[in-house]
């Protein structure tokens, strides 16, 4: 899952920073964190192995894999964020991305230089919001495909995106209240 799904899936703010945080920290420096920031990191670590399992997923990543091979999770995990952006109202879509964002900017003092640098032009740019739109997850597979380093920069991944879109989208409809299931789950075992 990308960050919309990984904010979406964590039941406090603490758990929201801890989820960004898990992107930026090294295995032994999570123990650093408050109680909740520790939660949201091995939240965020149960939800992409249970993502990497789901047959429904393992499904989607065929769709991209002939172009892009090994990274196909990376632009199937955006994907997702797109149907779940589509599937929340536009009011609710933007309440979630103010909550993330003023979580962040909350507990800033715990974020690594690169995570604020990172939520300084999310929050310009709205990420979490225009993931809802074409253009928004277009954006985000292009910067999935600058940040490879083995992948042509100008590779039709997004084209691949829109001319499987119905295919994508069941997917997710299977997928994601498993994984809803799943991270009530953990959460109740905190």
């Amino acid at each position: 899952m990308n960050y919309l799904a990984h904010s979406y899936l964590a039941f406090t703010d603490e758990q929201i920073v801890g989820q960004f945080l898990e992107d930026f920290i090294t295995n032994r420096d999570r123990y650093s964190y408050p109680k909740g920031m520790q939660q949201g990191i091995t939240l965020h670590r149960e939800i992409d192995t249970f993502t990497d399992s789901h047959p429904e997923l393992s499904e989607a990543k065929k769709i991209f894999s002939p172009l892009v091979r090994l990274y196909s999770g990376a632009f199937v995990d955006v994907s997702m964020d797109y149907f779940l952006a589509n599937s929340l109202s536009d009011k609710n879509l933007q309440k979630h991305a103010n909550k993330v964002y003023n979580a962040l900017r909350k507990y800033e003092e715990f974020l690594p230089e690169q995570l604020v640098r990172m939520v300084d032009g999310m929050e310009k740019d709205n990420w979490l919001y225009n993931y809802k739109e074409d253009w928004g997850i277009k954006y985000s597979m292009q910067n999935v495909l600058n940040k490879a380093k083995y992948l042509d920069k100008s590779l039709a991944v997004y084209e691949v995106f829109l001319n499987n879109k119905p295919q994508l989208k069941k997917h997710f409809d299977i997928f994601f209240p498993d994984l809803l299931v799943h991270t009530q789950e953990i959460n109740a075992n905190f």
